[in-house]
This record gives C-alpha cells, sequence and structure tokens, in this order.
C-alpha cells in the first residue's frame, strides 16, 4: 500500500473551500439586503474561507499525485470536518460559541436539521439562508459536488472518493465517465429544487422562505424558517407539495435520471422503490385509520394528510413536521423510531441504514429459515434480478452490525452525560441517521440546553451516519496508517 499523499488532499480541500467562500458570498449579500447587522460578518466569513481555500489549491497546484484509496478515505473525511469549520463562522457572528456553532454547521451539511436556536423567527435573514445553503449542498454530497467539478481527479479519484459518500449510485451509472454522472445527478438535483421554490410560492410562502424550504426539503434535512415548521402556514397545499417532494428526496437520483432520461419503465422495475412506495403506503394507512379511532383526527383527508406527511419526513430523515405529533402517543413513536432506522433508498439524499440493505437482509435471513429444512440446497440472494455473490451480502450484514453498534455507544454516552434512557436511544439513533428529530424536551430538534459533551457526541454521529460509518471508523484503525 502506497503512502498518503497529503499534497493531492490539501489541494483538493483548497479548491473545495473557494466553492463554499463563493456560496457563502449568496447568504452574505441576503444579509446586505436586508440591512443586518451579520452583513459585515458574513462577507469577512467569506473572504476567510476564500482566503484560506485560495491559498491552499495556489500553493499545491503544480501536485498531480495520483490518488490512491486511502488518499480517497481520508479526504471523505476531512473534506465534510474543514467545510464545517468554516462554515460555522457566519453562526458565531451573531453571539453562538465555537460548540453551538460547529453543532449548527454539522446537523446542517449532515442533513441532520437539529438545532441550537429555540426562536428560528428572530434569526437573520442570511443566517437562515446558509443553514438551509448547507442542508442543500451536503444533501446529494459533498464529494459528488467535488468530483462534478474538478476534472483533475480522474476515473479512479472519483469512484474512490464517492464510494466514501454515497451507496447504491454505481449500480446505476448515468454515464461511463464518474464526473459527468456526477454532475448530470446535481443537475437533476438543481432542477428538482427550482420546481419545488416555484410550487411553493404558489402557496403561502414568500420568496426568501420557498427558497429556503425548497433548499432543505431536496436535501431531506428539515431545517425551516420557523419555530412550528411547516405547520406554521397551516396550508394543505403546501404540506403535499413538501410531502411530494421529499418522497422524490428518498428515492435514488441515479434512477430518476435515467427513468426520465432513457429507460423509462426503470423505477417501476426497481426493487427498493417498489418497497419504499409499499412502506410508506401501508403505515400511512394504519396511521390514518389508527388517528381516527383513537379520536386524535375526526376528518379521514387531514388524517390521511398529516400521517403521509409524517411517515415521508421520517423515512426520508427530513424531519419537517406539521402538527403535533407527541399527542399521538407512544405507539406511533415506536413506528418512527423503526422508520429512522430503516431510512430510504441508498443513493438518495436521507439517512439511516438503507431500505436497500434491509431488504437484501430480510432475503438472506429467509433463505436461512430455508435453509435449516433442506441444508444442502443453495439459494442465492437476489436483488433487482441479480444475483448478490457472498461478499456483498457479508458487508452488508457486517455494516448493519455496526450501525447498531454505534448506535448503542453513542446511546450509552448520552446517558452517561444525564440523558434518560429514552432520549438516550431516540437520541443516537436520530443523530445517526442524520433524522434530527429528538424526544421529550428536544422533540422538536431543539438541543440547546445539553451538555456541550452531548453536542460533540452528537456530532460525531451525525458525520459517522452521513459517511456511513466504515470511512470514518477505519482513519482511527492502527492498520489504516502502516505502511505496508
Amino acid at each position: 500500500m502506497n503512502k498518503i499523499h497529503v499534497g493531492i488532499i490539501l489541494r483538493v480541500i483548497g479548491i473545495l473551500l473557494c466553492f463554499e467562500a463563493l456560496f457563502m458570498f449568496i447568504p452574505t449579500i441576503v444579509a446586505f439586503v436586508y440591512n443586518e447587522p451579520d452583513r459585515w460578518a458574513f462577507l469577512v466569513s467569506s473572504l476567510i474561507t476564500l482566503i484560506l481555500g485560495g491559498t491552499l489549491s495556489y500553493k499545491l497546484r503544480n501536485c498531480h499525485q495520483t490518488m490512491g484509496r486511502r488518499d480517497g478515505v481520508l479526504l471523505g473525511t476531512s473534506v465534510w470536518i474543514v467545510f464545517a469549520l468554516m462554515g460555522m463562522l457566519p453562526f458565531m457572528s451573531i453571539g453562538s460559541s465555537f460548540t453551538d456553532a460547529m453543532f449548527e454547521t454539522v446537523s446542517g451539511v449532515t442533513t441532520t436539521g437539529a438545532s441550537i436556536y429555540l426562536n428560528i423567527d428572530t434569526l437573520p435573514h442570511g443566517i437562515l439562508l446558509w443553514r438551509s445553503m448547507l442542508q442543500w449542498i451536503g444533501g446529494i454530497g459533498i464529494i459528488l459536488f467535488t468530483v462534478a467539478v474538478l476534472p483533475m481527479l480522474n476515473h479512479r479519484g472519483g469512484m474512490i472518493l464517492l464510494s466514501t459518500e454515497t451507496s447504491g449510485i454505481g449500480q446505476y451509472k448515468v454515464s461511463p465517465r464518474i464526473s459527468q454522472t456526477a454532475l448530470r445527478l446535481w443537475l437533476c438535483y438543481f432542477i428538482f429544487t427550482v420546481i419545488l421554490c416555484m410550487l411553493l410560492q404558489f402557496g403561502s410562502m414568500n420568496w426568501f422562505d420557498a427558497v429556503c424550504h425548497s433548499l432543505s426539503t431536496m436535501a431531506t434535512g428539515g431545517f425551516s424558517t420557523h419555530n412550528e415548521s411547516i405547520g406554521y402556514y397551516h396550508s394543505s397545499f403546501i404540506e403535499y407539495v413538501i410531502t411530494i417532494f421529499t418522497f422524490i428526496g428518498g428515492i435514488n437520483f441515479a434512477i430518476i435520471y435515467r427513468t426520465v432520461m432513457d429507460d423509462h419503465t426503470l423505477i417501476f422495475r426497481s426493487e427498493q422503490v417498489r418497497w419504499y412506495v409499499m412502506l410508506i403506503a401501508m403505515f400511512t394507512g394504519m396511521f390514518t385509520i389508527g388517528l381516527l379511532l383513537q379520536g386524535t383526527y375526526t376528518h379521514v383527508e387531514e388524517s390521511f394528510r398529516y400521517s403521509l406527511f409524517q411517515i415521508c419526513s421520517v423515512i426520508t430523515s427530513t424531519g419537517f413536521s406539521a402538527c403535533n405529533t407527541l399527542e399521538w402517543g407512544p405507539f406511533y413513536s415506536l413506528i418512527t423510531l423503526s422508520l429512522m432506522f430503516f431510512g430510504a433508498c441508498a443513493g438518495s439524499t436521507s439517512g439511516g441504514a438503507k431500505l436497500d440493505r434491509m431488504i437484501i437482509l430480510t432475503k438472506n435471513a429467509r433463505n436461512e429459515f430455508h435453509r435449516v429444512i433442506h441444508p444442502n440446497v443453495i439459494r442465492p440472494v437476489v436483488y433487482n434480478n441479480k444475483v448478490l455473490s457472498h461478499e456483498t451480502v457479508s458487508k452488508i450484514l457486517a455494516f448493519t452490525i455496526m450501525y447498531v453498534i454505534v448506535w448503542i455507544v453513542g446511546a450509552i454516552i448520552l446517558a452517561m452525560q444525564g440523558a434518560s434512557m429514552g432520549e438516550a436511544v431516540y437520541g443516537s439513533l436520530s443523530a445517526l441517521s442524520n433524522m434530527g428529530i429528538g424526544i421529550g424536551a428536544d422533540a422538536g430538534g431543539y438541543y440547546s440546553d445539553i451538555s456541550y459533551g452531548a453536542k460533540w457526541t452528537l456530532m460525531a454521529l451525525m458525520i459517522v451516519g452521513r459517511l456511513e460509518i466504515f470511512t470514518v471508523i477505519i482513519i482511527f484503525m492502527p492498520m489504516f496508517w502502516k505502511k505496508s
């Protein structure tokens, strides 16, 4: 195994910081338009990020090393951390502590949606827009953006980078060149965002709110411009529109692109999409009938709308709310916990362990039951009409085991810092699945009163969950750094 090439890693980080500075200039302009007191701090933050990124990329402009697998893994993790470190500067400009600013930024860029701000309605427009932009940038992936805009990364380097951040895209490549695949997926993501923005503006949203909510909806992030989230608008039109686009955000974008551009029946043949639709339909029906029977709602349409909104919001790890779900009862909280664990389709902007993996493990478990009766029969796992290798199934099993272990360890650490058992278990999975909602006092997704230690624990869980566990954990293992 070759040595780690620090030069190429720092060069890519430098170029990416320049793009982050350009993104940061957009809320800076908004802050100046609204003549808000944080406008100069926003401008300084943008310039600091641009200078740092420009210096790194210029000093290392002659670095043309070939990126290896260890380089890709290290870059895949460090990009997110550095991006968050610079992205938190605007939050510190409005008086947030280093930990709180970092928490808000990590929560944004990992599309978790947990917040330390109790009164979102009073936040400056620039900050509100930056929160939503962080989610939009992180939604389909910083690395995917990097591969799309940096031609310096060859095909192998791009594939290595993408494998650290995304799952499920490789099997549905939309172009032979990985950079073109990344660019087209970003284009698809952008077009959906624009369409959503226009639809929300037709409702009772103003243009600013429509832009912010379209960014966080397509990222399945959940940051809103109001404390009451989507419930602030009291609009069934907006709730249905948000529901439709969170549903879209939970589908593999490569499948969507190919369905629209060439293979128009692919989305109907896709096994994970069929399971995804089936689960949403099943739980929506269950919630609708249950809430009507227990008297929470009296109108069928209202019960259906809130149920569908909540199911789509949870399974895609968006975290928007249209009503007070605490009054629904513990049974619905338990179902919510299960959906948070499963998540939506791989290759989407959603979090969780990913529905694809759960389908494959379910099929493998069914085969194991069959082998109890017929031990000599060979029954492979078939997924999307393809026979999966034993190695693939083993990797998925290992990932799921690690996912549960990290969830439990996170819950234990939170409990050691004073959280109740329910808060620890729910909060740990919420951060790991990039969901953002809590339980009890933190059910609305606000974490201002928890300890600094708990905030850093949740931040670590957010990053580990967003980068699908192995990419982060392997960096702390001695074998990663050994030369061989």
